[in-house]
């Protein structure tokens, strides 16, 4: 599924910017406020930024893709990835960037386990994408 792809991509796994756009392109949701999304990915393809794959992932969990929405969701991608790669660098200066969408994650943060941390910021993330829209 298309979703998974964008996850997989967005979360650190190893898929490549390419293939998760690719995947989505080729299973399209029938969501009329996905159009324009796939629209964008098929005439800038991989130049897209995160940003957009963030919001058509929202428009697909049936979601607004409100800026909030997007930073939030971006912040939890973004730290999971961070994790994935170990890099503490990375964490940090996030933590730094995007303190108020990762304050939950604060706790998990300060015991320095950055496999916890990524489970923990991969929960957040599904847990966000699983609210009810409103």
């Amino acid at each position: 599924m298309a979703c998974e792809q964008i996850d997989r991509y967005l979360l650190g796994e190893p898929v490549s910017k390419p293939a998760a756009i690719a995947a989505t392109l080729a299973d399209r949701s029938s969501e009329p406020a996905a159009a324009p999304f796939y629209r964008a990915l098929e005439a800038v393809g991989p130049r897209a930024a995160d940003e957009a794959l963030v919001a058509l992932r929202l428009v697909l969990a049936g979601q607004a893709p409100s800026d909030a929405a997007v930073r939030h969701l971006r912040a939890l991608a973004a730290l999971a990835r961070a994790c994935a790669t170990q890099d503490g660098a990375g964490v940090a200066r996030l933590f730094e960037r995007d303190a108020a969408s990762l304050s939950a994650l604060r706790t998990a943060a300060a015991s320095e386990d950055l496999a916890k941390l990524g489970t923990a910021a991969r929960a957040a993330y599904a847990a966000a994408l699983a609210a009810t829209p409103g």
